[in-house]
């Protein structure tokens, strides 16, 4: 998927509220992600998943922040996100259907913050980033 000019653009205008309170966006998706996708919690079981826990406003707020490196960075998404794909790839062996569900849970998240659904430009451009997001996450796996 090309990113075009626009989907850059609204990303980047979507992402600035979120950016902001990543602790708050980053732990909700976690919870909603949890909650609907259970087995997602396999790679979680030394934290305390209760909703807002420290653990999950933590870890949360790190996701936030590896998004946003991206989003800061759209034109080299590989080049801004090499270490945490390495990290997932070689030690995590996160599987890679997870991202594709966090991502899913994250624009909820960002809906219900914003009061309601995100037009279908942003949902598309958004989509378009973090696809390109978790296919960087898992280009580095064997």
């Amino acid at each position: 998927m090309v990113l075009t000019e626009e989907d850059k653009a609204r990303v980047r205008a979507c992402w600035v509220p979120v950016s902001k309170n990543a602790e708050v966006y980053g732990s909700e998706a976690l919870t909603r992600m949890f909650t609907a996708h259970p087995t997602t919690k396999t790679y979680f079981h030394h934290f305390d998943l209760t909703p807002g826990s420290c653990d999950l406003k933590a870890h949360g707020k790190k996701v936030i922040e590896a998004i946003t490196e991206a989003v800061n960075n759209l034109d080299d998404v590989a080049g801004a996100l090499s270490k945490l794909s390495d990290l997932h790839a070689q030690k995590l062996r996160v599987d890679p259907v997870n991202f594709k569900l966090l991502a899913h849970c994250l624009e909820i998240t960002i809906a219900a913050h914003n009061g309601g659904p995100l037009k279908p430009e942003v949902i598309l451009s958004l989509d378009k980033v973090l696809c390109q997001i978790a296919k960087v996450l898992v280009s580095k796996y064997r």
